[in-house]
């Protein structure tokens, strides 16, 4: 990066190089100056959907502006600072030319096919969109200020992450809804968690229960029977004890004296 960035430093066009391809199939390129530029165009090419759409992609302090259509890519390379306006104008004019130069040749066409006449073709429309884009640096400021929400509908991903092996191309159309979507759904989440847990916990308890029933039941068992009859007869038994007739009454003094008077009679 270090490298590419000391090149595009010491120059002062806004388009840095721009290309036509079908998939990873450059049919016609163009670059002003020396670097990496095809490896990291190649890596991107590699990773494009193949439906129409437009999008941005961000590489340090420029950004790789790309168009697909009807199977063919239209790809540029501006300053970030450019904003994205012009670089899109530029690709849609590029996209004419290419059409009326070839009408649907691309979709069957040699790598580098139409390159030598082409390339002539994307370094005038380069040199043309940089001469007439010359702005001062308060003009872009202002441009990218206005493009602020553009931002939100075109899509914007870090070249790094595009680079990295076998990962997916994720980009970034609004933050905010993301970030609404994704707080949304974790609040979901979450109540789904909480009621899969309270279940478990439920579950558990009445796991618990009827193992603590299973046990008490077991222990009376052992001790009462299997029906239960010794429990109940000994606590019939403590309810109605055994029937016991009452002791004779004691004498009374004049019983005594009634005896002794017949005896002497």
């Amino acid at each position: 990066m270090a490298s590419l960035d000391s090149l595009l430093a010491s120059q002062l066009l806004i388009f840095w190089c721009s290309l036509v391809s079908r998939g990873t199939c450059v049919l016609a390129e163009f670059t002003t100056t020396s670097g990496n530029f095809t490896t990291v165009t190649r890596s991107i090419l590699a990773k494009l959907p193949s439906t129409n759409t437009r999008m941005s992609y961000v590489y340090d302090s420029h950004i790789f502006h790309y168009i697909v259509k009807d199977g063919l890519v239209y790809l540029c390379m501006a300053e970030a600072s450019f904003g994205r306006q012009v670089p899109f104008m530029f690709l849609e004019d590029i996209m004419c030319k290419w059409a009326d130069n070839y009408g649907d040749r691309g979709t069957t066409a040699l790598a580098y096919g139409m390159n030598e006449d082409f390339s002539r073709v994307l370094q005038k429309q380069m040199d043309a969109y940089s001469r007439q884009s010359e702005l001062s640096t308060d003009a872009r400021v202002s441009r990218v200020t206005g493009e602020i929400e553009e931002v939100k509908q075109v899509m914007v991903e870090n070249i790094d992450r595009v680079l990295e092996r076998g990962e997916k191309i994720e980009l970034l159309v609004d933050k905010a809804e993301n970030l609404n979507q994704q707080a949304f759904k974790f609040r979901k989440q979450s109540t789904a968690l909480k009621r899969a847990l309270w279940l478990k916990n439920l579950k558990l308890y009445g796991l618990a229960a009827l193992i603590l029933g299973i046990v008490v039941l077991s222990i009376s068992m052992g001790i009462c029977g299997m029906d239960f009859h010794k429990c109940h007869h000994e606590d019939t038994a403590s309810l109605h004890p055994p029937y016991a007739p009452p002791p004779p009454a004691p004498a009374t003094n004049a019983s005594s004296s009634f005896v002794e008077s017949a005896a002497r009679g």
